[in-house]
């Protein structure tokens, strides 16, 4: 499980950075706590979610977005490759 902690919110929202993806925090009525553009490229997430749900939403996220993982720079690679297993760790156990 990844930790709970700004570094690690940066550090996903970095993969998304490479990934050229705008993430944005946002007031509306989303029935997840977030919505994708997948058009767009925008990834946009309820503003009032607290630092876990932030971290705990993009973990779900992430999977679902077409990203190329070879196109990543090493470093954050080894990132998008942990949170997928995150992703899929919270999976198994619901």
């Amino acid at each position: 499980m990844m930790k709970i902690t700004q570094s690690t919110l940066d550090k996903i929202e970095r993969i998304l950075d490479e990934a050229e993806y705008i993430v944005r925090y946002e007031r509306g009525n989303f029935q997840s706590g977030y919505c994708i553009l997948e058009q767009k490229k925008v990834v946009v997430l309820n503003k009032f979610l607290q630092l876990e749900g932030r971290i705990n939403t993009l973990i779900d996220i992430v999977p679902q977005l077409r990203i190329v993982p070879e196109a990543l720079s090493p470093e954050v690679k080894k990132i998008y490759d942990d949170v997928v297993a995150a992703a899929h760790q919270l999976n198994e156990e619901q």
